[in-house]
């Protein structure tokens, strides 16, 4: 393993902060500063020894490296790039969720240490297990494409969502959110967010938030709510089995609804309309289920009525929007000049606003 390549202004990982600052200081600060790191690691007990790196993951926001040293191999995880608004990727709070649900029996990265401290690399961070599997996005790894391993793979993920949505909310679960008025909280918030986050008028966007705050629907239950909740936030042991749940940063005690909203709206189908978070474009392919499937098998797993699931599809449709918005914004404005996706969220978030006013149509005509 070896350092990213440079870019033109500037590198991802470099040995030392700069002369007379820290690397956050920098015009385009690194994502690791090595002394500081290896410090680290010394401290919390990662054998001695030469010390190698590469990124991992298709994250747009967060960033995750595999680290090796010592015959030991760990995940870091950390913010992107500043600035962003205080309250978003708060790694030490995901840590801490991480490993309150590890605690209650779901399948996680073991945590090893948090460092809430920006001085060692740039931005708080968290070190966790490195587990082995394959994730699924574009296209099914070697030895998942057997007889019937399509439906097998996606089953396993909605029974690996039902599991989550059935942990008791009691010890350190409880403490990891407010579920009373969740889905008021989040239609309100993100409605707040929109004007922070976009230079342009998208007219949809903004009436879209009050369709959704008039049609809410009640909501059944409280549950633990992972909020990124898709096939390419799973690591799959095999195609029957789900090793871990990644990137936990959403998560928050709410209506478990909106993640199989959520799970469906990125759930590649053919035929539908293409966006920025067709996530899982594989399962376009032949011999996936139907998104009906993945909410019937949902239903039958939990027993939950997936009447209104239609708004929560128009919800996650409409936050993606948003803080994809903050995306095309950001590097409008030259704090993400090397990232090949946002470009695309010019014609891309008006797309998933259509998206979400379709998704909201079969609401209100009571469709699923």
């Amino acid at each position: 393993m070896t350092a990213l390549t440079s870019t033109p202004d500037g590198v991802d990982v470099v040995r030392a902060p700069r002369p007379g600052g820290g690397a956050v200081e920098a015009a385009r600060p690194p994502l690791l500063v090595l002394d500081p790191l290896e410090r680290f690691l010394d401290d919390v007990g990662i054998p001695a020894g030469e010390l190698a790196w590469r990124r991992i993951g298709d994250g747009q926001a967060n960033v995750t490296y595999e680290l090796r040293r010592g015959g030991q191999r760990v995940v870091l995880r950390r913010g992107p790039r500043p600035p962003f608004p205080p309250s978003a990727h708060d790694m030490v709070r995901e840590a801490r969720v991480v490993a309150a649900v590890g605690t209650a029996g779901v399948p996680v990265p073991a945590v090893r240490a948090v460092c809430p401290d920006d001085a060692v690399v740039g931005a708080p961070f968290y070190l966790m297990e490195l587990v082995e599997g394959e994730v699924v996005t574009g296209r099914l790894p070697d030895g998942f494409d057997g007889s019937g391993d399509r439906a097998v793979l996606v089953h396993a993920a909605v029974d690996a969502l039902a599991d989550l949505h059935a942990v008791p909310l009691e010890g350190d679960v409880a403490a990891l959110g407010r579920p009373d008025g969740y889905l008021d909280r989040q239609v309100r918030r993100f409605a707040q967010l929109w004007p922070l986050n976009t230079r342009r008028s998208v007219p949809l966007v903004e009436s879209l938030a009050e369709r959704l705050a008039a049609t809410r629907p009640e909501g059944e239950r409280a549950a633990v709510v992972h909020g990124d909740y898709r096939l390419g936030n799973l690591m799959f042991a095999a195609p029957d089995r789900v090793a871990a749940i990644l990137d936990w940063e959403m998560a928050t005690l709410g209506d478990p609804l909106a993640d199989l909203g959520y799970l469906v709206a990125t759930y590649s189908a053919p035929g539908s309309a293409p966006t920025p978070m067709d996530l899982t474009p594989v399962t376009a392919g032949p011999g996936f289920p139907s998104r009906a499937d993945l909410v019937d098998r949902y239903a039958a797993r939990t027993g939950a009525d997936v009447t209104a699931l239609p708004w929560y599809e128009a919800l996650a449709l409409w936050k993606s929007a948003i803080f994809c918005e903050a995306m095309y914004s950001r590097w409008l404005d030259g704090q993400r000049p090397d990232d090949d996706f946002a470009p695309a969220l010019a014609d891309g978030v008006p797309a998933l606003a259509e998206a979400a006013a379709h998704a909201l149509h079969r609401h209100e005509r009571g469709s699923r």
